[in-house]
C-alpha cells in the first residue's frame, strides 16, 4: 500500500538516527544507487554509499516527507516528492526533492535508487527593506535637484 512504502522512508531515517553509517549503506541494494545532495559523485556501491553517510551523519540530519507521491510495481515500488531535514547538529532545515525506488532483495525491501536535491532557490525578489527605499528616493531628489530633464528621465 502507499502507507507500507512510505513507512520504508522511515526505515531509512531510523538507520540516519543511529548515526552509523553502516547501517544506513546497508538500507541500499547490492547494485543501489544514490544521487545524493551534498556531493557532485554519483554512489554506486556499498563502500561510497557508506562514505557519503559518514560526512553527511555529522550534521545530525532527521528527515520529514511533506509531499509524496507513490508507485507500486511487482516487486519494486517508488515513492517521489519533498522532503525536509532539520540538522540535529545546527538546527538548520533544509528542503529537498527526493526520489525512491525500492526493490524486493534478499526477503526485504532495499533502495535501489535515491535521488535528492536541494529545492531550487526562490524565483521571487527579496522584499525592499526601508532603507533601500530611502535611498532611491534620495537618487531621484538629487536628479530633481539637478533641474535637467534627462537626468531625471534616467532615474525611471
Amino acid at each position: 500500500t502507499p502507507d507500507e512504502v512510505r513507512g520504508l522512508f522511515h526505515l531509512w531515517n531510523d538507520a540516519l538516527a543511529t548515526l552509523d553509517p553502516t547501517k544506513v549503506a546497508a538500507r541500499y541494494a547490492e547494485k543501489g544507487v544514490l544521487l545524493p545532495t551534498v556531493s557532485d559523485n554519483a554512489r554506486t556501491d556499498f563502500h561510497s554509499i557508506r562514505e557519503y553517510f559518514v560526512n553527511f551523519l555529522q550534521l545530525k540530519p532527521q528527515g520529514e516527507i511533506l509531499e509524496s507521491h507513490v508507485t507500486i510495481g511487482n516487486n519494486w515500488c517508488q515513492d517521489a516528492g519533498i522532503y525536509e531535514f532539520t540538522m540535529g547538529a545546527t538546527g538548520k532545515k533544509v528542503k529537498g526533492r527526493y526520489s525512491f525506488v525500492y526493490v524486493f532483495e534478499d526477503g526485504e525491501w532495499k533502495i535501489s535508487h535515491h535521488h535528492s536535491s536541494v529545492m531550487p532557490e526562490p524565483t521571487m525578489p527579496q522584499a525592499i527593506t526601508e532603507e533601500e527605499v530611502r535611498n532611491l528616493f534620495q537618487l531621484w531628489n538629487s536628479a530633481l535637484a539637478t533641474e535637467d530633464a534627462d537626468v531625471v528621465a534616467s532615474r525611471y
